[in-house]
């Protein structure tokens, strides 16, 4: 089960108690954020969750899955995301705890620690002010 960005607002909401609008606003403001530093090309770093990586990949040989044709892929940068130890720890032990009902979008064997993530939004919309 995916969750999706109007369920995070849904959960900044609730569980923060800013306004829809408001809650918005962080949600858009820590994903822009992220965005322009991912565009720079440096990584993000986020304790106890993970880190962004921009990664360049060179020109490579590759092949047209549609007609078999080789072709020459050309040079271009990806993002990849490395877990922390103790996000990877929480989803594989499933240490999770009970979470309320409202919040069954968390499934427990895809379990993001969100309470961190709403805290780092916070920060960053509250000490822009």
């Amino acid at each position: 089960m995916t969750i999706t960005k109007a369920e995070i607002i849904d959960v900044v909401h609730s569980r923060l108690g800013f306004p829809k609008k408001k809650s918005s606003e962080l949600v858009e403001t820590l994903l822009e954020i992220i965005k322009r530093t991912l565009e720079n090309g440096d990584d993000v770093l986020i304790s106890g969750f993970g880190k962004l990586c921009v990664n360049k990949k060179k020109e490579r040989k590759g092949r047209n899955p549609a007609t078999g044709e080789d072709m020459m892929l050309s040079e271009r940068n990806v993002i990849s995301f490395k877990c922390s130890q103790r996000l990877r720890e929480k989803v594989n032990n499933k240490e999770i705890g009970r979470w309320p009902h409202r919040m069954k979008f968390f499934s427990q064997n895809r379990h993001i620690h969100y309470i961190f993530f709403l805290h780092i939004i916070a920060f960053f919309v509250m000490g822009s002010r």
